[in-house]
């Protein structure tokens, strides 16, 4: 008797076998695990003044590009829309960075960010993207502009696992007592005052992008003490309130809220208030494949050329610049030379630390400046249809599970609306290692089997459907970044190295989502938009 048949007749017993068949058959499935830019990471930090081969090409271009993330995109959208000709883009070692997707087949899961909010009236520069890119239809900078509606978050959107059963959004508010309900009203509350809040300069104290943000001195103490301390200050005792904001620091900064700026954690709730003729206020755009569709529209949209590469200096030559890039195949180096007027460093400003020859003069020292990096993980699974569901809250976008260190699992058909569900889709989970220092995250991320690594990555999944879930597992991706984003700590807004890069505008120009001191689509595309009008101007 075949395995199928055998279980189709086994009544309970059947059923007993088959929850360890499915683990057994489970762990036996390796998992496929990327380490985005490790290779190149390690061959410049390892290079310490060993000779490079000779370049075996020349390259001559107006401006040059160093990073294909979405700071770099959208600088070439501006350059492209301000009738710049001649510029070029050097993928870096993972074209379109934190935005990047994959795939299995026909199915598109994300590897980094997967969603935009509605961007706020302030964020004027995000609007026109989305609108050059057809996503906001009509009336871009109105207060409602009108969305694709195929990009519109459709419901269920969120639910949390929450002592046994899903509860619909991610604030716990079943079987808790009154007072801890009032709290977090209370909550809201301060949040909505704070939302409206401006400071003696005018200006909202929390907005996109954040150099627009109020310079009050009044607020400035926000950054001098953590989310945590701040909640403390004011009252707020309520567990279910901590977990959650605890939550939202972690899934947008990859930190714990007792480590997270106390600004930077209002800002989460306080600078998002974006809204849509066609949708609810405060409503998500999102993709199957996380980001990378936009990514993809913004770089067929500037028609930039693009090269292969990641670069492995950058120092003024004359009167312009020159850029040494390599790439690297079976763990040997090849390299190129770009020569070009100006250049824009659309990377991280770990690596622009150690490839820009004496950022120091410019005001930056990477031992003072370097902002702390959060590691991440993005597990996806390929699933053979859906595991059963508990009652009460059906199956929804984002599924969070009341515990750590999980950020709970993307459903990457959910925009697919069908009478019956696809044959096949795929969980995305997403974990912040923010239960270690970064440091350690990092280590072990390096050392960690694919076993433990799935096991780590499935946490959430498992509390959510035991071993049913491991039955419908088919294959697994794990993308695994140890320098996912830079950590808005206590004293970020005050960083002087990060505030002297901004400013920067001679050959050498600044464009990357940390410049703010946090990764986010609306930072990274701004300094993109900077960097490519200093250029235009």
């Amino acid at each position: 008797m075949d395995r199928r048949s055998f279980l189709s007749v086994a009544g309970a017993a059947g059923a007993a076998a088959l929850s360890g068949l499915a683990f057994h058959q489970w762990q036996e499935i390796t998992p496929r695990v990327h380490y985005p830019g490790r290779a190149e990471g390690h061959f410049l930090r390892d290079l310490r003044g060993k000779p490079l081969p000779a370049p075996s090409a020349s390259i001559d271009t107006d401006v040059v590009i160093l990073g294909s993330g979405i700071a770099g995109l959208a600088a070439a959208m501006q350059l492209k829309k301000g009738g710049h000709r001649g510029a070029m883009m050097i993928d870096g070692p993972q074209p379109f960075g934190n935005a990047a997707g994959g795939q299995f087949g026909d199915l598109a899961y994300p590897t980094g960010g997967h969603y935009l909010p509605l961007p706020s009236p302030e964020s004027v520069h995000v609007r026109e993207i989305l609108y050059d890119l057809g996503i906001i239809e009509r009336d871009p900078f109105a207060e409602r502009p009108t969305y694709d509606e195929r990009f519109i978050l459709h419901g269920p959107e969120e639910r949390l696992l929450y002592q046994g059963a899903w509860q619909e959004g991610f604030l716990p508010t079943h079987g808790l007592a009154a007072a801890e309900l009032a709290e977090h009203r209370r909550f809201f509350a301060e949040v909505e005052r704070l939302r409206q809040l401006r400071g003696s300069d005018g200006q909202r104290v929390f907005v996109f992008p954040t150099v627009r943000s109020s310079r009050d001195p009044a607020y400035d103490g926000l950054d001098r003490i953590t989310l945590k301390d701040w909640l403390d200050q004011n009252a707020y005792t309520s567990p279910t309130l901590h977990w959650y904001l605890n939550y939202c620091c972690r899934d947008d900064y990859g930190t714990r809220y007792d480590k997270v700026s106390a600004w930077a954690g209002l800002h989460y709730y306080c600078s998002r208030w974006g809204k849509a003729a066609n949708a609810g206020n405060g409503a998500w755009l999102t993709w199957p494949g996380g980001l990378q569709p936009v990514a993809e529209k913004m770089a067929a949209f500037s028609g930039i050329e693009r090269r292969s590469g990641t670069v492995v200096s950058v120092k003024r030559s004359g009167a312009g610049v020159e850029a040494l890039c390599f790439t690297l195949a079976d763990g040997m180096p090849s390299t190129y030379l770009v020569r070009a007027r100006r250049a824009i460093c659309a990377m991280p400003l770990y690596v622009a630390a150690r490839v820009v020859e004496d950022i120091a003069a410019l005001g930056f020292d990477p031992k003072l400046h370097t902002p702390v990096y959060a590691p991440w993980m993005v597990a996806n699974f390929l699933m053979k249809g859906f595991p059963p569901e508990l009652p009460d809250a059906p199956l929804s976008w984002d599924n969070v599970v009341y515990q750590e260190p999980g950020l709970g699992y993307v459903v990457s058909t959910h925009q697919d609306i069908r009478v019956t569900p696809p044959p096949k889709t795929v969980f995305s989970a997403y974990v912040a290692l923010s239960d270690r220092t970064p440091d350690a995250a990092r280590k072990w991320m390096l050392a960690a089997s694919g076993s433990e690594l799935v096991a780590l990555a499935s946490t959430d999944l498992q509390s959510a459907y035991g071993w049913k879930f491991a039955a419908n597992v088919e294959r697994v991706d794990i993308t695994l970044r140890g320098h996912a984003m830079a950590a808005p700590l206590p004293g970020f807004r005050s960083n002087a190295g990060l505030r002297a890069l901004r400013e920067a505008d001679g050959p050498i120009l600044f464009a990357h989502g940390d410049l703010s001191g946090f990764s986010v689509f609306e930072e990274a595309a701004w300094w993109g938009c900077e960097a490519a009008r200093k250029i235009l101007a």
